[in-house]
């Protein structure tokens, strides 16, 4: 949703290239995210040492995944709004970071 309402922001703010910026640079931070998830779920931890080594391994791979994928489009897609694309990513990573402390009741 987040990405979504920043690339329509940035489209009608700085054009089609700016909402290309923006969905990609949520794009990142979505992937990377799932790719963390998936192996963090593949862990079969049977003890508090396995779990750790998991949780930092599914972190490991989510954070070279953002620098590949950040590196990927700025090399690549050559009229990224730099400004737009690095901002949805922050924006969307906070959120992600953020939806730890929520709680349902």
């Amino acid at each position: 949703m987040a990405t979504a309402a920043l690339a329509l922001i940035a489209g009608v703010v700085a054009g089609g290239h700016g909402a290309l910026s923006a969905a990609l640079g949520g794009a990142v931070s979505i992937l990377a995210g799932l790719a963390s998830a998936v192996v963090a779920s593949l862990g079969r931890a049977k003890s508090a040492e396995g779990a750790l080594f998991a949780v930092l391994r599914a972190e490991a791979v989510k954070i070279g995944l953002i620098v590949v994928l950040l590196w990927l489009v700025l090399a690549t897609y050559k009229d990224v709004a730099v400004l737009v694309f690095l901002g949805a990513f922050a924006v969307t990573v906070v959120i992600f970071a953020m939806a730890f402390f929520v709680r349902e009741y």
